[in-house]
């Protein structure tokens, strides 16, 4: 049997939100698939600044590479009516840098993420898709707290987070950045989730 925290694991995840009329599915990066796409969306303009990541294909490769191979984090592909438009690094706190930085619940699990193409921007999408990543992280019962480090610059993204039920705690020193440490507990998540289905978000 396998244990509540091999939950977070389990993907492909697909779930239909009646208010965007969408299939939001989130499945595992492929490196063969979906190195040429994610290394086009680490060079557009909206990704650059908070990524660092708009490098040459083969470099590109060998961090993705990398990246894959740390078993602390899972990589995803966000997908709206199967149509991939989003990155997604979903992390376990304890095996990683930002535990150093606050005192962390042994299932804290952690979330970046990114839209890739511009057509997908200033849609809403962002929302329905971060809830519903936060419902299937949820799942791991163990887990009370999901946290967020978004750069202290990205005042767009600070704004997503809080909507969905993130609180900032602290500024962070990061290895590649200054962050803004935010946690979202269970109880406030499971208000946003309840206010998104019925209409009141």
């Amino acid at each position: 049997m396998k244990s509540n925290t091999s939950i977070q694991q389990m993907y492909p995840f697909e779930r239909y939100d009646s208010l965007i009329q969408k299939t939001i599915s989130f499945r595992h990066v492929n490196m063969k698939e979906d190195l040429e796409l994610l290394h086009s969306w680490m060079h557009e303009k909206h990704v650059i600044p908070f990524w660092n990541l708009n490098l040459s294909l083969e470099n590109y490769a060998a961090h993705l590479q990398r990246f894959l191979q740390d078993d602390h984090q899972t990589l995803l592909i966000g997908e709206l009516g199967s149509v991939p438009m989003s990155y997604w690094e979903s992390y376990w706190v304890k095996d990683d840098v930002i535990g150093k930085l606050y005192e962390f619940e042994e299932h804290d699990q952690g979330i970046h993420l990114l839209i890739g193409p511009q057509e997908f921007l200033g849609k809403g999408f962002i929302y329905p898709l971060l809830l519903t990543i936060l419902y299937k992280k949820f799942q791991v019962f163990e887990t009370n707290q999901i946290i967020a480090e978004p750069d202290i610059r990205n005042e767009k993204m600070i704004h997503i987070f809080k909507k969905c039920g993130f609180q900032p705690v602290k500024e962070v020193e990061l290895p590649d950045k200054t962050g803004l440490l935010m946690i979202c507990e269970r109880k406030g998540f499971e208000r946003r989730w309840t206010d998104w289905q019925t209409n009141r978000f």
